[in-house]
Protein backbone atom coordinates (compact mmCIF):
# COMPACT_ATOMS: atom_id res chain seq x y z
CA UNK A 1 0.00 0.00 0.00
CA UNK A 2 1.48 3.40 -1.18
CA UNK A 3 1.75 6.40 1.12
CA UNK A 4 -1.15 8.16 -0.24
CA UNK A 5 -3.46 5.48 0.47
CA UNK A 6 -2.34 4.69 3.71
CA UNK A 7 -3.13 8.21 4.57
CA UNK A 8 -5.96 8.14 3.16
CA UNK A 9 -7.09 4.89 5.43
CA UNK A 10 -5.75 6.88 8.59
CA UNK A 11 -8.07 9.70 7.20
CA UNK A 12 -11.22 7.86 7.44
CA UNK A 13 -10.15 5.59 10.52
CA UNK A 14 -10.65 9.26 11.93
CA UNK A 15 -14.18 9.94 10.32
CA UNK A 16 -15.47 6.81 11.88
CA UNK A 17 -15.12 7.92 15.71
CA UNK A 18 -15.96 11.34 16.70
CA UNK A 19 -13.32 13.40 18.45
CA UNK A 20 -12.71 16.07 20.35
CA UNK A 21 -11.90 19.71 19.08
CA UNK A 22 -8.41 19.93 20.08
CA UNK A 23 -7.75 16.07 18.85
CA UNK A 24 -9.17 17.50 15.36
CA UNK A 25 -6.99 20.48 15.60
CA UNK A 26 -3.72 18.47 16.29
CA UNK A 27 -4.29 15.62 13.83
CA UNK A 28 -5.48 17.98 10.91
CA UNK A 29 -1.95 20.37 11.88
CA UNK A 30 -0.07 17.08 12.02
CA UNK A 31 -1.40 15.85 8.58
CA UNK A 32 -0.37 19.34 6.87
CA UNK A 33 3.24 18.92 8.25
CA UNK A 34 3.32 21.01 11.07
CA UNK A 35 6.32 20.02 13.33
CA UNK A 36 6.19 22.60 16.29
CA UNK A 37 3.80 25.39 17.99
CA UNK A 38 5.57 27.54 20.03
CA UNK A 39 3.42 29.63 22.70
CA UNK A 40 2.83 29.88 26.43
CA UNK A 41 0.36 28.13 28.73
CA UNK A 42 -3.05 29.75 29.88
CA UNK A 43 -6.34 29.04 31.08
CA UNK A 44 -8.34 29.39 28.12
CA UNK A 45 -6.42 26.87 26.27
CA UNK A 46 -5.72 24.04 28.78
CA UNK A 47 -8.35 21.40 26.70
CA UNK A 48 -5.67 21.96 23.69
CA UNK A 49 -2.56 21.65 26.22
CA UNK A 50 -4.07 18.25 27.50
CA UNK A 51 -4.29 17.06 24.01
CA UNK A 52 -0.63 17.72 23.09
CA UNK A 53 0.56 15.95 25.72
CA UNK A 54 -0.84 13.15 25.03
CA UNK A 55 0.84 12.68 21.36
CA UNK A 56 4.06 12.96 20.00
CA UNK A 57 3.96 13.92 16.57
CA UNK A 58 3.86 17.67 17.32
CA UNK A 59 6.37 19.12 19.83
CA UNK A 60 5.01 22.14 22.38
CA UNK A 61 7.77 24.59 22.44
CA UNK A 62 7.06 26.63 26.23
CA UNK A 63 8.78 30.18 25.91
CA UNK A 64 8.47 33.03 28.65
CA UNK A 65 6.46 35.34 26.82
CA UNK A 66 3.77 35.22 23.89
CA UNK A 67 5.98 38.08 21.45
CA UNK A 68 8.91 35.13 21.64
CA UNK A 69 6.76 32.39 20.68
CA UNK A 70 5.34 34.65 17.68
CA UNK A 71 8.52 35.65 16.42
CA UNK A 72 9.92 32.16 16.81
CA UNK A 73 7.02 30.66 15.04
CA UNK A 74 8.18 33.82 12.19
CA UNK A 75 11.74 32.37 12.50
CA UNK A 76 10.73 29.26 11.33
CA UNK A 77 8.09 30.05 8.57
CA UNK A 78 10.99 32.80 6.72
CA UNK A 79 13.83 29.95 7.29
CA UNK A 80 11.40 27.15 5.72
CA UNK A 81 9.16 28.55 3.99
CA UNK A 82 6.31 26.55 5.77
CA UNK A 83 3.91 26.80 8.39
CA UNK A 84 4.58 28.65 11.86
CA UNK A 85 2.08 28.24 14.40
CA UNK A 86 1.91 29.91 17.88
CA UNK A 87 -0.58 29.48 20.79
CA UNK A 88 -1.53 31.64 23.42
CA UNK A 89 -4.29 32.36 25.57
CA UNK A 90 -6.79 35.05 25.16
CA UNK A 91 -7.03 38.42 25.86
CA UNK A 92 -3.33 39.50 27.23
CA UNK A 93 -2.16 36.49 25.24
CA UNK A 94 -3.20 37.55 21.83
CA UNK A 95 -1.85 40.57 22.69
CA UNK A 96 1.10 39.79 23.68
CA UNK A 97 1.44 37.81 20.27
CA UNK A 98 1.23 40.59 18.13
CA UNK A 99 4.79 41.80 18.43
CA UNK A 100 5.89 39.00 16.38
CA UNK A 101 3.14 38.93 14.53
CA UNK A 102 3.42 42.23 13.16
CA UNK A 103 7.31 40.56 12.46
CA UNK A 104 5.44 37.82 9.84
CA UNK A 105 3.11 40.22 8.38
CA UNK A 106 5.09 43.11 7.48
CA UNK A 107 8.20 39.78 6.61
CA UNK A 108 5.03 38.27 4.49
CA UNK A 109 5.90 34.90 6.64
CA UNK A 110 3.56 32.28 6.57
CA UNK A 111 2.33 32.13 10.26
CA UNK A 112 -0.93 30.88 11.96
CA UNK A 113 -1.93 31.94 15.29
CA UNK A 114 -4.36 29.88 17.69
CA UNK A 115 -5.60 31.71 20.64
CA UNK A 116 -8.47 30.44 23.51
CA UNK A 117 -11.39 32.73 23.84
CA UNK A 118 -13.98 33.14 26.68
CA UNK A 119 -16.63 30.18 26.98
CA UNK A 120 -19.47 30.34 24.07
CA UNK A 121 -22.08 31.53 26.75
CA UNK A 122 -19.55 34.37 27.81
CA UNK A 123 -18.16 36.02 24.54
CA UNK A 124 -19.63 40.05 24.38
CA UNK A 125 -19.92 39.74 28.12
CA UNK A 126 -17.87 41.51 30.89
CA UNK A 127 -15.84 38.20 31.05
CA UNK A 128 -12.04 38.06 32.35
CA UNK A 129 -9.99 38.70 29.67
CA UNK A 130 -12.45 38.98 27.02
CA UNK A 131 -12.04 40.93 24.32
CA UNK A 132 -12.94 41.15 20.42
CA UNK A 133 -9.95 38.94 19.01
CA UNK A 134 -11.15 39.55 15.69
CA UNK A 135 -10.97 43.04 15.70
CA UNK A 136 -7.44 42.92 17.95
CA UNK A 137 -5.69 41.29 15.72
CA UNK A 138 -7.47 42.77 11.96
CA UNK A 139 -4.00 45.29 11.30
CA UNK A 140 -1.88 41.94 11.17
CA UNK A 141 -3.70 38.63 10.12
CA UNK A 142 -5.27 38.55 6.44
CA UNK A 143 -8.24 35.76 7.86
CA UNK A 144 -9.21 35.61 11.19
CA UNK A 145 -12.38 33.13 12.68
CA UNK A 146 -13.60 32.68 15.67
CA UNK A 147 -14.98 28.93 15.94
CA UNK A 148 -18.30 29.28 16.83
CA UNK A 149 -19.27 25.36 16.01
CA UNK A 150 -17.28 22.27 16.66
CA UNK A 151 -18.45 21.11 12.90
CA UNK A 152 -16.28 23.74 11.91
CA UNK A 153 -13.04 23.19 12.91
CA UNK A 154 -11.44 21.95 9.98
CA UNK A 155 -12.78 23.72 7.84
CA UNK A 156 -11.72 26.99 9.57
CA UNK A 157 -7.94 25.80 10.43
CA UNK A 158 -7.76 24.59 6.88
CA UNK A 159 -9.00 27.71 5.17
CA UNK A 160 -6.54 29.51 7.78
CA UNK A 161 -3.73 27.25 6.91
CA UNK A 162 -3.92 27.56 2.94
CA UNK A 163 -4.06 31.22 3.40
CA UNK A 164 -1.30 31.23 4.78
CA UNK A 165 0.81 29.25 2.78
CA UNK A 166 -0.65 31.05 -0.13
CA UNK A 167 -0.23 34.27 0.12
CA UNK A 168 2.47 34.34 2.52
CA UNK A 169 -0.05 35.52 5.27
CA UNK A 170 -0.56 35.91 8.75
CA UNK A 171 -4.08 34.27 9.80
CA UNK A 172 -5.75 33.28 13.00
CA UNK A 173 -7.98 31.11 14.53
CA UNK A 174 -9.57 31.87 17.91
CA UNK A 175 -11.68 28.76 19.73
CA UNK A 176 -13.67 29.42 22.72
CA UNK A 177 -12.48 27.55 25.86
CA UNK A 178 -15.23 25.15 26.21
CA UNK A 179 -14.93 24.41 23.15
CA UNK A 180 -11.80 22.42 22.93
CA UNK A 181 -13.36 19.19 24.66
CA UNK A 182 -16.63 19.57 22.43
CA UNK A 183 -17.13 16.40 20.45
CA UNK A 184 -17.14 17.04 16.47
CA UNK A 185 -18.52 15.57 13.47
CA UNK A 186 -15.51 17.37 11.49
CA UNK A 187 -13.29 15.26 8.97
CA UNK A 188 -9.92 16.07 8.94
CA UNK A 189 -8.95 17.54 4.85
CA UNK A 190 -5.87 16.05 3.39
CA UNK A 191 -3.37 18.56 2.59
CA UNK A 192 -3.54 19.00 -1.35
CA UNK A 193 -0.57 18.47 -3.58
CA UNK A 194 -0.41 21.40 -5.46
CA UNK A 195 1.11 21.65 -9.17
CA UNK A 196 2.39 25.22 -9.81
CA UNK A 197 2.18 26.27 -13.34
CA UNK A 198 5.24 28.11 -14.35
CA UNK A 199 4.94 31.20 -16.85
CA UNK A 200 6.19 29.82 -19.88
CA UNK A 201 7.88 33.03 -21.23
CA UNK A 202 9.30 33.68 -24.48
CA UNK A 203 11.34 36.54 -25.89
CA UNK A 204 8.96 38.05 -27.94
CA UNK A 205 6.27 38.30 -24.89
CA UNK A 206 9.58 39.68 -22.95
CA UNK A 207 10.81 41.92 -26.23
CA UNK A 208 9.65 44.66 -24.43
CA UNK A 209 12.86 44.57 -21.35
CA UNK A 210 15.07 42.68 -23.87
CA UNK A 211 14.76 46.48 -25.74
CA UNK A 212 15.24 48.20 -22.49
CA UNK A 213 18.15 45.85 -21.18
CA UNK A 214 19.92 46.29 -24.43
CA UNK A 215 19.84 50.04 -24.20
CA UNK A 216 20.82 50.17 -20.95
CA UNK A 217 25.02 52.05 -20.93
CA UNK A 218 25.09 51.66 -16.79
CA UNK A 219 23.05 48.44 -15.56
CA UNK A 220 22.79 47.91 -12.06
CA UNK A 221 20.64 44.34 -10.91
CA UNK A 222 19.30 44.81 -7.40
CA UNK A 223 18.80 41.19 -5.90
CA UNK A 224 16.62 40.42 -2.98
CA UNK A 225 15.32 37.15 -0.57
CA UNK A 226 13.69 36.22 -3.86
CA UNK A 227 16.47 35.29 -5.76
CA UNK A 228 17.78 33.04 -3.17
CA UNK A 229 17.05 30.19 -6.01
CA UNK A 230 18.33 32.42 -9.11
CA UNK A 231 21.75 33.20 -7.71
CA UNK A 232 23.52 31.63 -10.03
CA UNK A 233 21.41 32.94 -13.07
CA UNK A 234 21.54 36.49 -11.99
CA UNK A 235 25.43 36.02 -11.85
CA UNK A 236 25.53 35.28 -15.48
CA UNK A 237 23.76 37.73 -16.65
CA UNK A 238 25.86 40.22 -15.20
CA UNK A 239 29.51 38.98 -16.49
CA UNK A 240 27.01 39.26 -19.92
CA UNK A 241 25.07 42.27 -19.10
CA UNK A 242 28.25 44.17 -17.21
CA UNK A 243 25.70 45.11 -14.31
CA UNK A 244 26.81 45.61 -10.89
CA UNK A 245 24.82 43.61 -7.86
CA UNK A 246 23.94 45.06 -5.21
CA UNK A 247 21.83 43.08 -2.59
CA UNK A 248 19.37 43.39 0.11
CA UNK A 249 20.24 42.30 3.72
CA UNK A 250 17.90 39.20 2.93
CA UNK A 251 20.13 38.21 0.24
CA UNK A 252 23.46 38.55 1.73
CA UNK A 253 24.79 35.52 1.76
CA UNK A 254 23.17 34.07 -1.89
CA UNK A 255 26.69 35.53 -3.89
CA UNK A 256 30.39 34.67 -3.41
CA UNK A 257 32.47 37.82 -2.18
CA UNK A 258 34.91 36.44 -5.18
CA UNK A 259 31.67 37.66 -7.13
CA UNK A 260 33.38 40.09 -9.56
CA UNK A 261 30.16 42.27 -10.19
CA UNK A 262 28.91 41.96 -6.18
CA UNK A 263 28.91 45.42 -5.10
CA UNK A 264 27.78 44.46 -1.55
CA UNK A 265 24.44 46.13 0.25
CA UNK A 266 22.93 49.45 -0.15
CA UNK A 267 21.59 51.37 2.05
CA UNK A 268 22.74 52.14 5.86
CA UNK A 269 25.31 49.48 6.32
CA UNK A 270 25.53 48.79 3.18
CA UNK A 271 28.35 49.84 0.84
CA UNK A 272 28.37 53.67 1.03
CA UNK A 273 30.87 53.95 -2.00
CA UNK A 274 27.81 52.12 -4.14
CA UNK A 275 25.46 55.10 -3.41
CA UNK A 276 26.34 57.58 -6.03
CA UNK A 277 27.42 54.53 -8.23
CA UNK A 278 23.42 53.65 -7.98
CA UNK A 279 22.13 57.23 -8.34
CA UNK A 280 23.86 57.07 -12.09
CA UNK A 281 22.19 53.80 -13.35
CA UNK A 282 20.01 54.03 -16.55
CA UNK A 283 18.47 50.57 -15.90
CA UNK A 284 17.67 48.83 -12.98
CA UNK A 285 16.52 44.98 -12.82
CA UNK A 286 15.51 43.91 -9.84
CA UNK A 287 15.22 40.34 -9.12
CA UNK A 288 13.04 39.36 -5.97
CA UNK A 289 13.46 42.36 -3.62
CA UNK A 290 11.59 45.07 -2.34
CA UNK A 291 14.09 47.03 -0.74
CA UNK A 292 14.33 50.82 -2.22
CA UNK A 293 16.17 52.63 0.92
CA UNK A 294 15.29 57.02 0.11
CA UNK A 295 18.55 58.70 -0.44
CA UNK A 296 20.22 55.83 -2.17
CA UNK A 297 18.30 54.93 -5.48
CA UNK A 298 18.26 56.57 -8.68
CA UNK A 299 15.58 58.77 -9.84
CA UNK A 300 15.49 58.82 -13.37
CA UNK A 301 16.51 54.94 -14.55
CA UNK A 302 14.02 52.34 -16.05
CA UNK A 303 12.88 49.76 -13.25
CA UNK A 304 12.62 46.39 -14.05
CA UNK A 305 11.22 44.37 -11.27
CA UNK A 306 10.74 40.34 -11.36
CA UNK A 307 8.94 38.48 -8.69
CA UNK A 308 6.95 35.54 -8.21
CA UNK A 309 4.27 37.64 -6.28
CA UNK A 310 2.20 39.94 -8.01
CA UNK A 311 1.91 41.90 -4.71
CA UNK A 312 5.11 42.98 -4.44
CA UNK A 313 5.35 44.62 -7.95
CA UNK A 314 6.16 48.11 -7.48
CA UNK A 315 5.81 48.21 -3.56
CA UNK A 316 7.07 51.23 -3.03
CA UNK A 317 9.19 51.12 -6.30
CA UNK A 318 8.61 53.45 -9.24
CA UNK A 319 8.70 49.92 -11.32
CA UNK A 320 8.43 50.71 -15.09
CA UNK A 321 8.06 47.24 -16.15
CA UNK A 322 6.67 44.21 -14.00
CA UNK A 323 7.39 40.73 -14.56
CA UNK A 324 5.35 38.12 -12.43
CA UNK A 325 6.86 34.61 -12.57
CA UNK A 326 9.82 32.40 -11.38
CA UNK A 327 13.28 34.63 -10.97
CA UNK A 328 15.20 31.40 -12.30
CA UNK A 329 13.76 31.09 -15.20
CA UNK A 330 12.65 34.38 -16.04
CA UNK A 331 16.67 35.71 -15.54
CA UNK A 332 17.99 32.65 -17.46
CA UNK A 333 15.80 33.60 -20.62
CA UNK A 334 16.87 37.22 -20.56
CA UNK A 335 20.89 35.67 -20.12
CA UNK A 336 20.62 33.74 -23.10
CA UNK A 337 19.34 36.48 -24.98
CA UNK A 338 21.03 39.02 -24.46
CA UNK A 339 22.76 39.96 -27.19
CA UNK A 340 24.37 43.81 -25.75
CA UNK A 341 27.86 43.60 -25.17
CA UNK A 342 29.18 44.89 -22.00
CA UNK A 343 30.24 48.88 -21.21
CA UNK A 344 33.71 48.26 -20.35
CA UNK A 345 33.42 52.38 -19.26
CA UNK A 346 30.69 51.37 -16.67
CA UNK A 347 32.23 47.81 -15.84
CA UNK A 348 35.73 49.66 -14.84
CA UNK A 349 33.93 52.05 -12.42
CA UNK A 350 31.74 49.16 -10.58
CA UNK A 351 34.95 47.56 -10.24
CA UNK A 352 36.90 50.73 -8.59
CA UNK A 353 33.91 51.37 -6.25
CA UNK A 354 34.19 47.28 -5.05
CA UNK A 355 38.01 47.29 -4.90
CA UNK A 356 38.00 50.66 -2.91
CA UNK A 357 35.41 49.57 -0.72
CA UNK A 358 36.78 46.07 0.15
CA UNK A 359 40.29 48.23 1.30
CA UNK A 360 38.30 50.62 3.42
CA UNK A 361 36.01 47.68 5.07
CA UNK A 362 39.15 45.65 5.70
CA UNK A 363 40.99 48.58 7.60
CA UNK A 364 38.03 49.12 9.29
CA UNK A 365 36.87 45.59 10.60
CA UNK A 366 40.84 45.37 11.65
CA UNK A 367 40.79 48.29 14.03
CA UNK A 368 42.13 47.79 17.10
CA UNK A 369 41.32 48.92 20.52
CA UNK A 370 39.42 48.26 23.46
CA UNK A 371 36.49 48.32 24.22
CA UNK A 372 35.97 46.77 21.06
CA UNK A 373 35.42 48.55 17.57
CA UNK A 374 31.83 46.66 16.11
CA UNK A 375 33.34 45.83 12.71
CA UNK A 376 36.06 44.65 14.79
CA UNK A 377 33.60 41.92 16.01
CA UNK A 378 31.94 41.39 13.32
CA UNK A 379 35.15 39.96 11.30
CA UNK A 380 35.86 38.20 14.36
CA UNK A 381 32.42 36.21 14.21
CA UNK A 382 33.37 36.45 10.14
CA UNK A 383 36.42 34.69 10.34
CA UNK A 384 35.12 32.00 13.05
CA UNK A 385 31.69 30.64 11.82
CA UNK A 386 30.75 27.71 9.37
CA UNK A 387 30.73 28.81 5.60
CA UNK A 388 26.84 27.86 5.80
CA UNK A 389 26.04 28.94 9.15
CA UNK A 390 22.59 30.66 9.97
CA UNK A 391 23.20 33.81 11.41
CA UNK A 392 20.34 35.69 13.44
CA UNK A 393 20.60 39.16 13.67
CA UNK A 394 18.65 41.63 16.34
CA UNK A 395 17.07 44.88 15.32
CA UNK A 396 19.12 47.97 16.17
CA UNK A 397 22.95 49.02 15.74
CA UNK A 398 24.05 45.31 15.48
CA UNK A 399 22.27 44.75 12.22
CA UNK A 400 23.49 47.91 10.71
CA UNK A 401 27.53 47.20 11.59
CA UNK A 402 27.00 42.73 10.36
CA UNK A 403 24.92 44.71 7.34
CA UNK A 404 28.57 46.78 6.87
CA UNK A 405 31.23 44.73 8.14
CA UNK A 406 30.43 40.72 7.34
CA UNK A 407 32.01 39.15 4.13
CA UNK A 408 29.69 35.96 3.55
CA UNK A 409 30.32 32.80 1.99
CA UNK A 410 26.79 30.42 2.18
CA UNK A 411 25.78 31.72 5.37
CA UNK A 412 21.65 32.80 5.99
CA UNK A 413 20.48 35.82 7.55
CA UNK A 414 17.58 35.93 9.79
CA UNK A 415 16.43 39.22 10.83
CA UNK A 416 13.10 41.27 11.08
CA UNK A 417 13.25 43.04 7.81
CA UNK A 418 10.28 45.49 8.18
CA UNK A 419 8.92 45.42 11.25
CA UNK A 420 12.40 45.79 12.74
CA UNK A 421 11.54 44.66 16.01
CA UNK A 422 14.42 44.83 18.92
CA UNK A 423 14.18 41.42 20.76
CA UNK A 424 13.97 39.10 17.46
CA UNK A 425 17.87 37.81 17.46
CA UNK A 426 17.41 34.87 20.03
CA UNK A 427 14.46 33.67 19.63
CA UNK A 428 15.38 33.52 15.86
CA UNK A 429 18.48 31.23 16.73
CA UNK A 430 16.11 29.18 18.67
CA UNK A 431 13.62 28.32 15.39
CA UNK A 432 16.50 27.54 13.54
CA UNK A 433 18.05 25.31 15.63
CA UNK A 434 15.12 23.80 16.20
CA UNK A 435 14.62 23.47 12.44
CA UNK A 436 17.95 22.54 11.47
CA UNK A 437 19.99 20.86 14.65
CA UNK A 438 22.76 20.33 12.55
CA UNK A 439 23.59 23.77 11.39
CA UNK A 440 25.41 26.02 13.74
CA UNK A 441 23.53 28.65 14.52
CA UNK A 442 24.86 32.49 16.03
CA UNK A 443 22.41 35.10 17.40
CA UNK A 444 24.33 38.43 17.07
CA UNK A 445 22.56 40.73 19.58
CA UNK A 446 22.74 44.32 21.16
CA UNK A 447 22.74 44.73 24.82
CA UNK A 448 19.39 46.39 24.45
CA UNK A 449 17.62 43.82 22.19
CA UNK A 450 18.88 41.12 24.84
CA UNK A 451 17.26 42.68 27.83
CA UNK A 452 13.92 42.35 25.84
CA UNK A 453 14.00 38.82 25.58
CA UNK A 454 16.28 37.58 28.33
CA UNK A 455 13.66 35.25 30.34
CA UNK A 456 13.50 33.16 27.34
CA UNK A 457 17.74 32.43 27.60
CA UNK A 458 15.76 29.77 29.79
CA UNK A 459 14.44 28.58 26.87
CA UNK A 460 17.59 28.03 25.20
CA UNK A 461 18.54 25.89 28.36
CA UNK A 462 15.09 23.58 29.01
CA UNK A 463 15.76 22.53 25.19
CA UNK A 464 19.54 21.98 25.54
CA UNK A 465 19.98 24.61 22.02
CA UNK A 466 22.99 24.34 20.70
CA UNK A 467 23.46 28.24 19.87
CA UNK A 468 26.01 30.88 20.68
CA UNK A 469 24.60 34.67 21.67
CA UNK A 470 27.16 37.07 20.81
CA UNK A 471 26.37 40.08 22.31
CA UNK A 472 27.48 43.86 21.56
CA UNK A 473 27.42 45.26 25.20
CA UNK A 474 27.63 49.14 24.56
CA UNK A 475 25.30 49.79 27.45
CA UNK A 476 23.34 52.06 25.14
CA UNK A 477 20.71 51.95 22.85
CA UNK A 478 23.29 52.80 20.17
CA UNK A 479 20.96 53.64 16.92
CA UNK A 480 19.00 56.03 18.43
CA UNK A 481 21.81 57.70 20.65
CA UNK A 482 23.52 57.52 17.28
CA UNK A 483 20.50 59.70 15.63
CA UNK A 484 19.77 62.09 18.99
CA UNK A 485 24.06 62.70 18.40
CA UNK A 486 24.18 63.25 14.21
CA UNK A 487 20.40 65.46 14.55
CA UNK A 488 21.79 67.75 17.09
CA UNK A 489 19.66 66.29 20.06
CA UNK A 490 20.26 65.61 23.98
CA UNK A 491 20.72 61.89 24.41
CA UNK A 492 17.78 61.13 26.52
CA UNK A 493 17.12 57.42 27.80
CA UNK A 494 18.95 55.55 25.73
CA UNK A 495 21.84 54.84 28.43
CA UNK A 496 21.12 51.19 29.77
CA UNK A 497 21.27 49.41 33.22
CA UNK A 498 23.54 46.47 32.27
CA UNK A 499 23.61 42.61 34.33
CA UNK A 500 26.82 40.95 33.93
CA UNK A 501 25.66 39.23 31.15
CA UNK A 502 28.40 36.39 31.55
CA UNK A 503 26.36 35.57 35.58
CA UNK A 504 23.06 35.98 33.76
CA UNK A 505 23.88 33.27 31.15
CA UNK A 506 25.90 31.05 34.13
CA UNK A 507 22.70 31.54 36.40
CA UNK A 508 20.70 29.93 33.50
CA UNK A 509 22.47 27.47 33.16
CA UNK A 510 24.22 28.72 29.67
CA UNK A 511 28.28 28.69 29.90
CA UNK A 512 28.61 32.35 29.84
CA UNK A 513 31.96 34.12 28.52
CA UNK A 514 32.98 37.74 28.91
CA UNK A 515 35.53 39.22 26.43
CA UNK A 516 37.01 43.01 27.43
CA UNK A 517 40.11 43.21 25.61
CA UNK A 518 40.42 42.62 21.32
CA UNK A 519 43.34 40.46 22.05
CA UNK A 520 41.20 37.61 23.90
CA UNK A 521 38.33 38.35 21.03
CA UNK A 522 39.31 35.89 18.68
CA UNK A 523 40.46 32.80 21.41
CA UNK A 524 37.58 33.24 23.20
CA UNK A 525 34.78 33.24 20.42
CA UNK A 526 36.29 29.95 18.71
CA UNK A 527 36.44 28.01 22.04
CA UNK A 528 32.47 29.56 22.15
CA UNK A 529 31.58 28.29 19.12
CA UNK A 530 33.11 24.48 19.51
CA UNK A 531 31.37 24.33 22.90
CA UNK A 532 28.63 21.68 22.77
CA UNK A 533 25.37 23.45 24.20
CA UNK A 534 24.09 27.39 24.58
CA UNK A 535 26.66 30.12 25.13
CA UNK A 536 26.57 34.18 25.60
CA UNK A 537 29.64 35.71 24.94
CA UNK A 538 29.57 39.45 25.94
CA UNK A 539 31.54 41.95 24.24
CA UNK A 540 32.66 45.17 25.79
CA UNK A 541 32.13 47.10 22.58
CA UNK A 542 33.16 50.77 21.42
CA UNK A 543 30.08 53.04 21.31
CA UNK A 544 31.59 53.71 17.46
CA UNK A 545 28.99 56.41 15.76
CA UNK A 546 27.60 54.05 12.31
CA UNK A 547 29.26 56.45 9.64
CA UNK A 548 25.88 56.48 7.89
CA UNK A 549 23.74 57.45 10.18
CA UNK A 550 21.31 59.68 9.68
Amino acid sequence: MNLKNLIRKDLNQMAESKMTVAKLLIEQLNIWGVKRIYGVVGDAIIGLMDELAKQSEIKFIAVKHESIAAMMASAEAKLTGNLGVCLATMGPGLGNLLNGLGDAHLDKAPVLAITGQAPTQKIGTDYKQYINQQELIKPFASYSSLLAHPDAITKLLVKAMHYSLEKGAVTHLSIPKDLFNSLSNAIIQEKPLIITGEFNFSMSEMSVVSTIMEDAKQPIILAGMGARHAASEVTELAGKWGAGILVSFGAKGYFSAENTFLLGGIGQGGNPLAKDLFKNTDVVLIVGATWWPENYVPTSAKIIQIDNVVENIGKGIPVNIGVVGDAKKLVSLLSQNLKKPQNPHWVKQCQTVKDKWNKINDQERSTSGSPIHPARIVKAINDSVANDAIISVDTGDVTVWVNRSFVPTQQTFLFSGTWRTMGFGLPAAMAAKLVHPGKQVVAVVGDGGLEMSLADLLTAVRYELDITIVVFNNHSLQMEKDKMLVGGYEPKGVSLTNPNFMQIANGCGLKGFEIKNEKELDNILKEALVFNGPVLVSVETAPIVHPETQ
